[in-house]
């Protein structure tokens, strides 16, 4: 019975020393190893492991610290331009901790630190490219411009923490609002022009376009008058040609001019009229004998 009183603790005790004795380290954090506050390792779960080492009880400790990434959302902030227009900023930062070693020696391992840190890195940085652009430079750098040029004027300041920056974004990059009404009044004004500028542009080139249609419309015509004028000087040189072989012939002559008192006496019955009068020495009346 005395044998099973002292077992019993030594059992419990060492189950206390190897649970303390015993690291786990899941995947998306770090764990900082310290002996008598001063930083001994740093363990680090891949995925590849089940995460699992070993400290010396109540010699080591250990603290946690997350290695995923972050999101933090900065407070909007008033820049200038180099044209001297004010603009509104709100951005956030997607981060994560490099270098846990840094972290908690340059921030305590606070993350309110960190993202102090960040705000006021991201902030300058922010300035310092808006003060390079005009205002229309930073308008049309929305597109994915703008968050480059950002990442490189940050550069590597924040990794003295052990801070990795993986991307910045604006949210809202706008007037202020007693700006807006005369930027949008300008930019209508530039629209304008540019809209008169290509109606200017198509006018000009319609012109053109009429006055090439109507010059082929031109040669074309007097091709076609030239053609028609030709064809009818054939035509009236054929009929002439019929007439004269007309005449030349006695017996066709002769017919030819039988037909042609009968197209006179023709042309005088207008108007319903059936009776002609004619005096007997007339050509005409010559047919009717």
């Amino acid at each position: 019975m005395k044998k099973k009183i002292v077992i019993i603790p030594v059992i419990i005790i060492a189950i206390v020393l190897v649970l303390s004795a015993i690291v786990v380290t899941k995947p998306g954090e770090y764990k900082v190893i310290k002996q008598f506050g001063k930083i001994v390792r740093v363990e680090e779960n891949d995925g590849s492991s089940y995460g699992l080492s070993f400290k010396v009880p109540f010699v080591q400790s250990e603290t946690t610290i997350s290695s995923k990434v972050t999101l933090s959302d900065l407070p909007a902030s008033d820049v200038m331009t180099s044209d001297k227009k004010s603009m509104i900023s709100d951005c956030f930062v997607l981060w994560r901790i490099e270098d846990p070693v840094k972290f908690i020696q340059k921030l305590s391992g606070s993350q309110q630190n960190a993202e102090s840190r960040i705000s006021s890195n991201v902030y300058n940085a922010l300035k310092n490219v808006i003060s390079s652009l005009t205002q229309e430079e930073v308008i049309s750098g929305r597109d994915g411009e703008l968050a480059e040029q950002l990442t490189k004027s940050l550069g590597t300041n924040l990794e003295t923490y052990g801070i990795k920056v993986e991307k910045i974004e604006t949210k809202m990059l706008d007037l202020p609002d007693e700006n807006k009404e005369a930027v949008y009044n300008r930019m209508i004004s530039e629209r304008n022009n540019i809209a008169a500028s290509y109606t200017a542009q198509g006018e000009q080139q319609a012109q053109e376009i009429k006055n090439d249609t109507n010059e082929k419309v031109t040669v074309l015509l007097a091709q076609a008058q030239k053609e028609a004028d030709t064809i009818v000087a054939a035509g009236e040189a054929e009929y002439m040609k019929i007439l004269s072989d007309a005449y030349n012939d006695s017996s066709k002559a002769d017919f030819y001019s039988f037909v042609r008192q009968l197209d006179a006496v023709k042309a005088t019955l207008k108007d319903g009229e059936n009776t002609i009068v004619l005096d007997k020495d007339s050509p005409i009346a010559e047919i009717f004998y």
